[in-house]
């Protein structure tokens, strides 16, 4: 018989979910509460893998893993966790983590993870890092790099593998997702964290002194240069030096710029003896180097140097479910520097920005949530007191489009904006989705509620009705009804097949076959 995995967590309902979810794929297990009789079971026998949670009271579940890789090097440790942040992620791979599971998670995907983690139940002997760098501290870096979403989440993974290594790094992404923010935790999380961090933006130095900037210089190299000056590269010895908007670096530094990656050498300006480093460069650019490569505009050996591992950001909107959090702590953030209590967003808000496109990413969120901190009349935030040009592009959306129409003047009076006037006009919301059928035979609106989708001014007057007639449990009834519809459509709309259904709602597998079997759908 196979050696059972080990299930570790406080959580008896964690621990169950697996129990039954393993036994179905004929993988033995045995549980435990809490890690100190996981370390006395492991004195007369061993686990074919290991799936423990991060954060138990009496125990650490990161304290476990480096008992047990102590112990057992070889043998497989899954950790997981609530709590998807940046650091116990990396913590958990430079511990020797197999892997990373962060809650909630999908059963299924849990599953495949935890055979393949038995089926290599020998790897390589992994090292043991030592004590890494401090945890990044600023809070807002931490918020930052929070996430709970899943591509952000394999940025975390990647961050935990690369920490440990020199390899050139090449972060691609969107202006305002926070790619020198991976870049510091690049830097922070590794074996380098005790070098300086020396970053570079090539896109706001003139071209003209890029050169000196980086390679520094000589004295007497040229009109001015009355003293020696050393460059980034210099001052990033032994550490990691960031090149932000390395797309827009002039053709003539990129030869210069592969030598010194090919050679580990170069010359200041006006120098003639070559000056050695040891720095491990990231490189950041939100253009598609690929396209300058083509274009001629970007040397190609230079982009297959810089593009050894690369790391996509992904975009804001690409992310919605981290808008809540980030607000929230955005606001926390601007009160913090104002001296002021902190504003809330009531869920209606969030539900707003959640649909907002925000083409300047988690910076523009930030400048949004400066503004409401500053201009929001009350302590409660409510829709109406979003930026301007949140309700104008939400009221264009939801007004009819008549051809010639204007569209509507919502910026009373010039109001104040956290966004650039080029921006005016620009729809950051997606397409309205066409009304479904069983919204046609509602009544008409009132004047009240003009400009509310019609399958929300229903919901609306059902609600009012219902508790105009004193029925109890309104919500459960209407969020009953409500699912229903949803699962029946989606299933409907993917001929019965529940995987590509739960897809197209963005849930999990495991999360429609209960919802239909709670509300007693048969497809």
């Amino acid at each position: 018989m196979s050696k059972p995995v080990w299930i570790v967590d406080d959580d008896q309902a964690i621990r169950w979910v697996l129990e039954k979810a393993l036994a179905r794929a004929d993988v033995p297990t045995r549980s435990f509460s809490q890690a100190t009789d996981v370390l006395d079971a492991l004195e007369t026998e061993t686990p074919s893998a290991l799936v423990s949670d991060i954060r138990m009271p009496g125990g650490s579940g990161l304290d476990l893993l480096r008992q047990i890789k102590e112990r057992h090097p070889r043998l497989p440790v899954i950790v997981m966790t609530a709590f998807a942040d940046l650091d116990s992620t990396v913590s958990a791979f430079q511990g020797g983590a197999f892997d990373y599971l962060a809650k909630p998670f999908d059963v299924n995907e849990a599953v495949a993870l935890i055979e393949r983690a038995v089926l290599e139940s020998a790897p390589e002997e992994k090292t043991v890092a030592g004590e890494g760098a401090d945890p990044l501290q600023n809070n807002e870096r931490w918020m930052m790099t929070q996430s709970a979403s899943s591509a952000m989440q394999e940025v975390f993974r990647a961050i935990g593998r690369l920490s440990q290594s020199k390899v050139t790094v090449l972060i691609t992404g969107e202006s305002g997702t926070g790619k020198e923010l991976v870049a510091r935790a690049l830097h922070g999380h590794g074996a380098r964290a005790g070098g300086p961090f020396v970053a570079l933006n090539a896109a706001a130095i003139p071209r003209d002194l890029l050169e000196a900037e980086l390679f520094g210089h000589e004295r007497g190299a040229f009109t001015g240069a009355n003293t020696l000056r050393r460059g980034r590269f210099e001052e990033a010895n032994g550490g990691t030096l960031f090149l932000d908007e390395i797309g827009d670096m002039p053709i003539e530094l990129q030869t210069r710029l592969l030598r010194v990656l090919a050679e580990g050498s170069f010359y200041r300006v006006g120098g003639a003896q070559p000056v050695r480093v040891d720095v491990r460069i990231v490189a950041a650019t939100h253009q598609p180097l690929e396209q300058r490569v083509e274009q001629g505009q970007f040397r190609e050996d230079l982009f297959h140097r810089l593009n050894v591992i690369r790391l996509r950001l992904p975009p804001l909107r690409e992310r919605v479910e981290d808008i809540p959090a980030l607000a929230n702590h955005f606001l926390a953030a601007s009160a913090r520097s104002l001296g002021v209590p902190v504003k809330r967003l009531t869920p209606d808000a969030i539900s707003v920005l959640t649909r907002f496109d925000f083409p300047g990413n988690v910076r523009q969120l930030e400048n949004f949530c400066h503004w409401l901190t500053v201009m929001a009349p009350g302590q409660i935030i409510e829709r109406a007191d979003l930026p301007p040009e949140i309700r104008a592009i939400e009221l264009e959306q939801q007004a009819p489009h008549h051809s010639g129409a204007a569209a509507p003047n919502v910026i009373n009076g010039g109001a104040a904006s956290p966004m650039g006037a080029g921006t005016a006009g620009r729809s950051s919301f997606p397409a309205a989705a066409a009304a479904p059928a069983y919204a046609a035979s509602a009544p008409a609106m009132p004047a009240a509620n003009a400009g509310i989708p019609d399958w929300q001014g229903a919901l609306l007057r059902e609600t009012q009705q219902r508790l105009e007639r004193g029925e109890p449990a309104v919500m459960a009834t209407l969020t009953r009804q409500f699912e229903r519809i949803l699962l029946q459509t989606a299933l409907d709309a993917s001929r019965g097949r529940r995987v590509e259904a739960a897809s197209r709602l963005g849930i999990g597998r495991n999360t429609i076959t209960r919802k239909l079997r709670e509300l007693g759908i048969e497809d």
